[in-house]
């Protein structure tokens, strides 16, 4: 593939920002741990602390054993019959095994605390995503550095976050290790220590440069990645199978498969040949400065400087050091790439936080009179032009409107703007003469009831689906619950259930059962109903139904049109021919406003749109 070929893949709105320089890397390091370490003294307070406890128990016993290897070795190496030296160091050899016998318990102890924190720190970490995924405001996933910023964090950044709290225990046990083991050099002979430190330095030089391209290449292999997965998708899920086989395109997605996952294997390739690299170098510098330590310690013995047992203890005390090494390197190499990860996961928080939906104001009316809009525009996050411009309406309280329109006028963006899911970045929009601006956006989302076009499929059963329109709401009996599926025909849904209203909708499960999209449609309907709010705003509700259920759910509207405000949207429009008043929006703006009969009679855009779906010519 060509370097041409490879770039379209990454570009031009799927590119990410380089990554820090390694000495800003750095110098970030420990306030990128530090939020791990606050998190988990907040969600693990007491296995944390039996942690550190244990970590430093079993670091004394390693520095206490070594001490009482050289007790041992004093008395089996002095002058005198065999059986006497051995009779002589029974006490300190069983010294040695109730040390060893205590580690292990710790050992033990570690590993049942962590058995504790690990889960805990998962779920606490889970639930800050969310929350900050869900508190923000819905134009802000729009945003596509804030979307990607949440897929990092949910894909990489919960993941590492988890595994990093395992490797700080590593990286404590480590450096207890590695302490005690230091400790017991100190006390043969201070030169050793130096010498110790010394063969530290290079795979520690490794770790940093291996972590650095490690993140470096997942920066630049996050949208590769995330190509692989929409493409697994479309050739795994149930959804897309009917219309992919339909459509004969099997071979086309295999063929951008393979296009987008060779240029993933080279990257990866190249990444970790660059990371094996480094640490390959990092390991064989250690290895000489270890060996130099070992013949240090000869020519130290040569000399004299040390006694035989001394020497004995330090071989055991380099080796103990040595894996501890190892380990403290292995914990910190991938505790730093991690830490970069959870960075991303950080940085989210802290970016949503900044987003969150603003809280506190005035209440919004229970049931506004009036509900108009000067001179609204809105601009999606990074457009190229505003999606909606100039819209000046007016919606009075027990009336219909009808907002009508080609694919891409504005009406769903002019729906959301009137639910309060959208803010204008222009004009005012006012609810009995009160900016909506001021207003407490939960009260004014509890006053609105929204279908979509494409409604969620919970994957829970029925009773659910329809109770998630207003969760909280009480009904004994599911009285309200069943009164709302009448009203949308959704009763006939029910009925047709296995389980009836227990049936769990998802064929993701055992036991879970499939509807059709009508069907899918008729308990949006009826969750929308069941939320019951001053004012409702239907976005293509009755696109997927048949003329039975079409029928029922505009009958339903027009009686409940006289108690309620009804925005309806919809391309048929021998649906609105109700309506008190029908705007027809073009490219963002209000092209034509008035009745059905008005605008029919206006022989403009509404009139040739009417002709073309009826066959009928307008009327003069």
């Amino acid at each position: 593939m060509t370097a041409d070929a490879q770039d379209e893949l990454v570009t031009p709105y799927w590119h990410l920002d380089s990554p820090d320089g390694p000495r800003h890397t750095l110098r970030r390091l420990p306030a990128l741990v530090a939020p791990v370490l606050r998190l988990v003294w907040e969600c693990g307070r007491r296995p944390a602390l039996a942690v550190l406890a244990l970590q430093l128990a079993i670091g004394a016993a390693t520095a206490g054993g070594l001490l009482a290897t050289t007790a041992v070795l004093d008395e089996l190496l002095a002058a005198g019959a065999a059986p006497e030296r051995i009779l002589a160091a029974l006490p300190d050899l069983v010294l040695v095994a109730v040390i060893v016998a205590l580690r292990g318990a710790a050992v033990a102890g570690v590993e049942l605390a962590r058995a504790r924190l690990e889960p805990a720190l998962r779920r606490a970490a889970q639930e800050r995503l969310f929350a900050a995924a869900l508190g923000v405001q819905l134009a802000d996933l729009d945003d596509v550095d804030f979307f990607d910023g949440l897929h990092r964090a949910r894909d990489r950044g919960l993941f590492h976050l988890d595994r990093s709290a395992g490797n700080l225990v590593d990286l404590l046990g480590a450096a207890c290790g590695v302490t005690a083991a230091a400790a017991g050099l100190a006390v043969l002979h201070p030169l050793l220590v130096p010498l110790l430190v010394a063969g530290v330095i290079p795979e520690a030089w490794a770790v940093l440069r291996a972590a650095r391209r490690g993140y470096a290449g997942m920066r630049a292999m996050v949208t590769l990645n995330r190509r692989v997965d929409l493409l697994t998708s479309l050739a795994t899920e149930r959804e897309p199978a009917g219309e992919l086989r339909a459509c004969q395109a099997e071979p086309s997605v295999l063929a951008e498969y393979r296009q987008v996952a060779g240029v993933l294997k080279a990257e990866e390739t190249r990444v970790g040949l660059a990371m094996a690299r480094a640490t390959a170098a990092g390991r064989a510098a250690a290895g000489l400065a270890l060996a130099g330590v070992l013949a240090a310690l000869g020519l130290m013995l040569h000399a004299g400087w040390i006694a035989t047992a001394a020497a004995g203890t330090a071989v055991i005390a380099v080796r103990v050091a040595a894996g501890a090494l190892r380990q403290l390197t292995q914990a910190a190499n991938q505790l730093f790439e991690q830490s970069l990860y959870v960075a991303d996961y950080h940085d989210f928080l802290a970016d949503a936080e900044a987003r969150r939906r603003p809280e506190g104001g005035v209440p919004a009316p229970r049931s506004p009179a009036r509900i108009t809009l000067r001179d609204v525009g809105f601009t999606y996050p990074g457009g190229a032009g505003p999606a909606l411009s100039g819209i000046d309406l007016t919606v009075h309280a027990g009336r219909t409107i009808a907002l009508v329109g080609e694919n891409g006028s504005g009406k769903t963006t002019l729906a959301r703007l009137l639910a309060g899911l959208y803010r204008p970045t222009t004009g005012t929009m006012c609810w009995d003469g009160l900016d909506c601006a001021g207003l407490d956006p939960r009260s004014l989302a509890d006053r609105v009831v929204l279908v979509p076009q494409h409604p969620v499929r919970w994957p829970h059963d029925a009773r659910t689906n329809v109770r998630m329109g207003r969760h909280d709401r009480p009904d004994p009996g599911d009285h309200a619950l069943r009164e709302a599926a009448s009203l949308a025909a959704a009763d006939d849904v029910i009925a047709g259930l296995p389980s009836g209203w227990r049936t769990l909708l998802s064929k993701q499960f055992r036991g879970g059962h499939e509807l059709s999209a009508g069907q899918w449609q008729r308990l949006a309907v009826a969750r929308g109903l069941f939320r019951d709010g001053p004012l409702l705003i239907w976005d293509e509700p009755t696109a997927p139904l048949d003329a039975k259920a079409e029928y029922a759910v505009y009958e339903t509207l027009r009686r409940i049109a006289g108690e309620r405000t009804v925005v309806l949207i919809t391309h048929r429009l021998t649906s609105v021919r109700h309506a008190d008043r029908v705007y027809l929006l073009h490219q963002g703006r209000i092209a034509e406003q008035g009745t059905h009969e008005e605008l029919l009679a206006l022989r403009g855009r509404y009139a040739e749109l009417y002709a073309l779906q009826t066959g009928k010519p307008a009327r003069r």
